[in-house]
């Protein structure tokens, strides 16, 4: 079974105060850093092979205690940053609704603008797929092997629902991502059809469990 675990780095100042990050270089808080441990010491039973990072700080500073845990180099990859966000980085949600309110709707109903000027979310999913498929191509066939992405909330849900090949009007149908949790996604190489991912876990806090169900 192939595993990517889709991690989200843990709170900073700006998270606690509503602005919207972006691209913007912030690093964790002191909460930020305990999440990062506290979650880094359940996904180091998963046994990863590879944990690759946006080169964003506060995703590096997330994905340290797993190295540190498992002895495995933190890989970076710019392409695993946030949704650059142009004029609204570094607003408040409040801000943001006084100065593009109108821009603000569309964006939350899932419609394909472009934030601030910034990217759109099929922009974001095609990079943030693309590096993960790269460093899954890297693991020269191995069948069987768990990878970690560490990266960021919109990214995170962009990267996931393309790869999981849900149409555009399905993405906004899962929730925002908690800071520090995971999102797990499995393909099996001995399925009778072409191979496809399966989410079995979202914005999880805890390992996943073993499931017997009525589909295998």
């Amino acid at each position: 079974m192939m595993r990517v675990v889709w991690w989200r780095h843990g709170r900073t100042p700006w998270n606690l105060q509503g602005r919207f990050q972006g691209q913007s270089d912030i690093p964790l808080d002191e909460v930020g850093h305990q999440q990062a441990a506290r979650a880094a010491s359940y996904l180091q039973h998963l046994r990863p092979v590879l944990i690759v990072s946006s080169d964003l700080q506060r995703a590096v500073q997330t994905a340290q205690p797993l190295s540190d845990l498992t002895g495995l180099p933190v890989l970076i990859d710019q392409r695993l940053r946030e949704t650059h966000a142009g004029q609204w980085q570094g607003l408040t949600h409040h801000e943001i609704r006084e100065q593009f309110g109108d821009a603000l709707d569309q964006w939350s109903s899932g419609t394909d603008v472009r934030p601030g000027g910034g990217e759109t979310r099929r922009e974001v999913a095609q990079r943030v797929r693309t590096a993960v498929e790269d460093q899954l191509h890297g693991l020269n066939g191995l069948a069987e092997a768990t990878v970690v992405v560490v990266t960021h909330g919109g990214a995170a849900r962009a990267g996931m629902c393309s790869m999981l090949d849900l149409p555009e009007t399905a993405w906004a149908s899962l929730g925002v991502l908690a800071n520090c949790s995971w999102s797990v996604m499995t393909r099996s190489s001995t399925q009778l059809v072409a191979p496809s991912w399966r989410l079995v876990e979202y914005n999880a806090g805890s390992l996943p469990e073993p499931v017997l169900g009525d589909d295998r």
